[in-house]
């Protein structure tokens, strides 16, 4: 199975110059704690935003969620996958970083979000062995 038929397509996102506020309103309105930061003119993927990058790296150091822009604060780099990349090479890639999700983007040439895969997405297309394997590798890494 590739990644594209068990990524979650319709991702949100947010704009570099969007500021804390902003994100975390998203957030609460979509339920999540992660967004792609794309530049909506070219679909560039600039970083990502979590909501413990919010509070651990801006409120923590007293910023002012009105004045601070994502751009500021944002996890610049950011782990991925291709589209085209086969599951279980994801979920190693999940595995060996740490993470329970990866932006997937088009292309190497273009490099533009298209989506997101997390370790949910794997266990609802009937993965649940590599889900339940790659959350181990991550529990046990974080140890």
């Amino acid at each position: 199975m590739k990644v594209r038929d068990a990524m979650t397509s319709q991702c949100e996102f947010i704009e570099p110059d969007d500021n804390l506020q902003q994100a975390a309103q998203k957030m609460r309105d979509l339920n999540c704690g992660f967004l792609p930061i794309v530049r909506p003119s070219t679909g560039a993927l600039e970083g990502v935003i979590t909501d413990r990058d919010i509070v651990v790296r801006a409120v923590a150091d007293g910023c002012d969620p009105t004045e601070t822009l994502l751009n500021q604060i944002e996890t610049p780099n950011v782990l991925y996958c291709y589209a085209d990349d086969g599951l279980e090479a994801a979920a190693d890639k999940m595995s060996e970083q740490g993470v329970y999700r990866l932006v997937v983007l088009d292309a190497p040439e273009t490099k533009r979000l298209c989506g997101v895969l997390s370790l949910g997405d794997v266990v609802r297309h009937n993965e649940e062995m590599l889900a339940a394997e790659t959350a181990r590798h991550i529990l046990i890494n974080a140890a």
